[in-house]
């Protein structure tokens, strides 16, 4: 059975092959109209959501699918205090593919230790969220020509940003790729990030806090909002909110052929104005992740009898819980605390990745 948790859960040659299915699908939608009729899609947002949550449910719609599900975790009987491991198992019951979105980290490796059928990673808190980067992949190559030789910055939250590591992810498995990271010093990329994804793929990449110092240098700027709902102090969010804010006169020392690109919703840190611009595609990754959307539910259904791809990790039972305040295992407290050791043998969460001190 195939599920799609992390973006390395696929490879990159099939992540070429849902880039061109989706391109096919764009171009011949009459074709697709009814291929997943009498299907049904369970969409599970234990948090709220409009894009992604329409997204899928567009896309399972325009395969000729159906659709049921929640968009807020109150509406479900985890109100009730129901675990995510029950709730998957039950729902699995009920239809042929389910994608999920949890506010706590690693809430998606529970539910595929229960569920029937196959699972996307919609979002879990700060950690991944694979179809916006798949939403991103599709977006570089049909607006940039290409997914390799390029400087990539990614600006704004870069701690709590789950689609900034999902996309490093991706991307480090391209040739002749570098990062320009640009973010205050307490919104920096995770440790996790760092050491498991650039450093062991001996990728190149700079930690600034300026924008304008970067912009010039960028072949793609990935802007991303500062995320209110991840802080537990409110008062570090307000001194940070404003960090970045790209507008036209930015813009002017960017390369002609640079692309923005933006998960949304964007608050402030692109000025309306930008959007005449041509170099802006933030509207148009939209639309790309609808069509990368409907490849991935075409692949999974058509793949589910297969074996797991889930790459599982080499875990330890352990007697110390994490301390990450949006770990899932510090919310499902039947869960067992359990480690691993990353490549530098430093001892993380099994669930969120987390150090574990």
């Amino acid at each position: 059975m195939k599920h799609l948790l992390n973006i390395l859960d696929l490879s990159t040659k099939e992540i070429y092959e849902l880039i061109k299915v989706s391109n096919h699908i764009a171009r011949n939608p009459k074709r697709y109209q009814n291929i997943c009729a009498h299907k049904q899609l369970a969409t599970l947002f234990f948090e709220p959501s409009t894009r992604t949550r329409l997204s899928f449910e567009s896309a399972m719609l325009s395969l000729g699918g159906q659709v049921l599900g929640f968009s807020n975790a109150n509406a479900s009987s985890t109100a009730k205090g129901e675990s995510v491991r029950d709730t998957i198992k039950v729902v699995s019951g009920y239809v042929d593919i389910i994608a999920m979105r949890h506010p706590k980290e690693g809430a998606p490796y529970v539910g595929v230790e229960t569920t029937q059928v196959p699972l996307i990673n919609a979002g879990d808190g700060g950690h991944f969220h694979p179809t916006q980067t798949l939403a991103d992949l599709a977006t570089i190559y049909n607006e940039a020509g290409r997914l390799d030789n390029l400087v990539i910055g990614v600006c704004g939250d870069l701690k709590y940003g789950r689609t900034v590591h999902s996309l490093i992810g991706a991307m480090s498995r391209y040739k002749n790729i570098s990062f320009v990271l640009i973010s205050p010093d307490e919104l920096k990329i995770p440790e996790f990030v760092k050491k498991d994804i650039l450093d062991k793929n001996h990728i190149p990449y700079k930690e600034v806090t300026s924008l304008e110092d970067s912009i010039s240098k960028l072949d793609i700027l990935y802007m991303t909002r500062i995320q209110k709902e991840r802080f537990l102090d409110i008062k570090q969010f307000d001194r940070l909110k404003d960090s970045y804010v790209l507008d036209v006169k930015k813009m002017k020392n960017a390369k002609k052929s640079m692309k923005v690109l933006h998960p949304l919703p964007r608050v402030n840190e692109i000025a309306v104005e930008v959007d005449k611009d041509p170099r802006a595609v933030y509207f148009k990754q939209t639309v790309y992740g609808k069509y990368m959307r409907m490849a991935l539910i075409l692949k999974l259904l058509k793949e589910k009898k297969k074996p797991s791809n889930i790459k599982i990790k080499d875990t330890h039972i352990s007697t110390k819980r994490c301390s990450n305040p949006h770990c899932i295992s510090l919310v499902e407290q039947e869960l067992e605390a359990k480690v691993y050791k990353d490549e530098n043998k430093i001892v993380r969460c099994a669930y969120c990745d987390a150090e574990i001190d």
